[in-house]
């Protein structure tokens, strides 16, 4: 532990900022970037408590219940924080002395005038520490061992069947791949210019394009990223544009593009000709698209401020290519954004789902005829997916076999639609269709 700053007293200032509703992910990185000069062991320890202690968030809850005379909704929002984030510690770093855990707890209630609780923090903690988990697990629901809402859990359960909704819910739970794509130069030659610079990468489990990068890597302090080798983004992001399969000349417009990954890989692979025209709907986000263009180097390509939702009249039946990757709900990456599973209702599936056909009742007036839509998201859900699929077709556009765009462990299964689940073959859970205009 860093002897300036106090690591456990900045997780917890982060978990209260998260519960008064401001992104983990957003928090964690302002954190991260205001103590840049910490130690790389206490950054990790900071982002590993702070991620572990939201995505635990449930059973957590039910086991400190078990043994507080004052349920976890009930207490003060800053003790509450302060269990959690010592639970965790307790239940899953075995590295940190129990001891340590428990009285730094009752220093920072202290510290941070909660005197009279410090007691209560340290009775509650010490009863935690003595029980053994791994027995009770068995008397766990499936939300309470994976942490996971129960409509959630219903819904993975109905569509995918239980064995798999359990695989999908241990995925949510486990740290994402951090997943780049070269650029300008192959998967070995960028593994190798990242060994010479300490990193041991490898190549992705099924996309031979993609290379992973270990745990705890950051992008923006390799040469490789920051001189334009590499770019951040998965797996599934990038086969959605390899199924896109864009042809020398093409124009494309990629709709909700922000942070630019696939706008960026479309302009790569039309190899300077062509155009790619890379839009979101506030200036924050193309400045997002546009800091990946400029440290890409690539030209045939620039930003456009515009809500998908509008018609823009001059490019109806202009594009090649029309790229719909549309706001969801985000089950897809659950081991990405630990706190998305909180946030999203069953009542927000069916708004985002009538905002996807509100943005793709625009989209296929762009297509030229003859043209491609790809219509992905992030996500699991069905209507968001599958109904969405059926949506299009109904809109006059023909469904496209991709299959021959896939890799070998994929092949069979790219009819028009392909619906990734996380936990499987290396990637986010992740919806790709292709469409044509005839």
């Amino acid at each position: 532990m860093s002897s300036t700053v106090n690591e456990r007293e900045l997780i917890l200032d982060i978990l209260l900022e998260n519960e008064r509703g401001t992104f983990l992910n957003l928090i964690i990185r302002q954190v991260l970037d205001k103590y840049d000069y910490l130690p790389d062991h206490s950054r990790s320890f900071i982002k590993a408590v702070s991620e572990g202690t939201v995505e635990r968030r449930i059973t957590l809850d039910y086991f400190i219940d078990r043994v507080s005379s004052v349920k976890v909704k009930k207490m003060k929002p800053l003790v509450r924080q302060l269990m959690r984030m010592s639970l965790y510690q307790l239940m899953y770093m075995d590295s940190v002395p129990s001891s340590a855990v428990i009285n730094e707890a009752v220093k920072l209630a202290k510290k941070r005038k909660f005197s009279n609780l410090s007691g209560f923090v340290n009775g509650v903690l010490r009863n935690l520490d003595r029980m053994d988990f791994d027995e009770i697990e068995g008397e766990l629901s499936l939300s309470q061992r994976y942490s996971c809402p129960e409509w959630i859990v219903d819904m993975f359960t109905s569509e995918y069947g239980i064995e798999m909704a359990e695989k999908m819910l241990a995925s949510s739970l486990e740290r994402a791949p951090l997943t780049v794509r070269p650029v300008g130069i192959t998967a070995d030659e960028l593994i190798e210019k990242l060994a010479e610079e300490g990193v041991a990468a490898a190549h992705h489990e099924v996309l031979g394009s993609a290379v992973v990068l270990p745990e705890g890597t950051v992008p923006g302090r390799l040469s490789s990223f920051v001189d334009g080798y590499c770019t951040v983004q998965d797996a599934a992001s990038q086969l959605s544009v390899l199924v896109a399969a864009p042809e020398k000349g093409n124009v494309c417009i990629d709709l909700c593009a922000a942070p630019g990954g696939k706008a960026a890989y479309l302009a790569q692979l039309l190899n300077g000709t062509g155009h790619v025209s890379a839009r979101d709907q506030s200036e924050n986000k193309t400045e997002l698209i546009e800091d990946t263009i400029e440290r890409l180097g690539l030209e045939n390509i620039d930003t456009l401020v515009w809500d998908a939702r509008t018609l823009r009249d001059e490019d109806i039946e202009s594009a090649d290519i029309v790229f719909a990757d549309l706001p969801c709900s985000g089950l897809g990456v659950l081991g990405r954004k630990s706190d998305v599973k909180y946030r999203v209702r069953p009542e927000d599936i069916e708004e985002l789902a009538a905002l996807q056909r509100e943005i793709l009742d625009t989209a296929v007036r762009y297509v030229k005829k003859g043209g491609t839509l790809i219509y992905s998201t992030c996500t699991v859900s069905p209507q968001e997916n599958r109904d969405q699929f059926e949506y299009i077709k109904s809109l006059g556009l023909e469904p496209v076999d991709f299959d021959d765009c896939l890799p070998p462990q994929l092949k069979g299964r790219g009819e028009g639609q392909l619906q990734l689940l996380q936990g499987t073959f290396g990637c986010d859970g992740f919806f790709i269709s292709k469409f044509r205009k005839a």
